[in-house]
């Protein structure tokens, strides 16, 4: 680990648990009431992105039009029907690596921070017995802003009371990633070298990171 880094700052959804098909399967059933094609490929466009920007997406690609109060009565329904989906969500569905990769941050003296759009982090966190992992928690529901605004991470780090050049972000998506640059943090992209260039550097899942030491790629003169 580098010994600029003081806090990791890890995403959720595609970091430390994978959700994702838990998202595709309440979009779908929303897209399919509204009888509006929805694919794969549509749900990993919707990776960092908030409900109501998710929604939007939605209708935009079926060219369905819907009033404000209509959009948050949908909204509140896919979070239902996510929710109905996390029902059975417990430790097993940790992403390999994840509980030793903080560990081994942890024994390193490195604080650990989750910074996630996700309203819902509270109840997945607990399905998962993972909340005494982090030193501090900003999710969907504190901030103003969505990725790729740095809002989530910066509060984040402030609560760490850690600088941001002293924070390393964990992200699979490229709102994330371009959060994470914005917020002036150095950030490890888990997922497609090609989607996540942006990060200082890609691997397929943490435990990638157990296997070799973290490098970062010069920044460009």
């Amino acid at each position: 680990m580098d010994k600029a880094i003081n806090a990791a700052i890890f995403d959720l959804d595609g970091v430390l648990v994978d959700t994702a098909q838990y998202h595709y399967l309440a979009w779908r059933r929303v897209a399919e009431a509204l009888r509006i094609p929805f694919t794969q490929e549509d749900n990993e466009r919707l990776k960092g992105v908030s409900r109501s920007q998710s929604l939007e997406y939605v209708l935009q690609k079926g060219n369905e039009a819907m009033p404000a109060e209509e959009k948050r009565e949908w909204a509140s329904r896919k979070n239902e029907w996510y929710l109905e989906y996390l029902a059975g969500l417990n430790e097993t569905h940790l992403l390999p690596g994840a509980r030793a990769y903080v560990d081994s941050l942890k024994k390193a003296g490195v604080r650990i921070g989750l910074g996630t759009s996700s309203r819902n982090a509270g109840i997945i966190l607990e399905r998962l017995r993972i909340q005494d992992w982090f030193d501090a928690v900003v999710d969907g529901s504190m901030v103003a802003q969505t990725k790729p605004d740095p809002e989530v991470f910066l509060k984040c780090a402030q609560l760490l009371q850690v600088q941001p050049e002293g924070c390393l972000v964990l992200e699979d998506s490229t709102a994330g990633i371009q959060a994470a640059k914005n917020a002036g943090m150095k950030c490890v992209g888990i997922g497609d070298k090609l989607v996540l260039k942006e990060a200082d550097l890609v691997v397929s899942g943490l435990r990638e990171l157990l296997l070799s030491p973290v490098r970062y790629k010069e920044a460009a003169p």
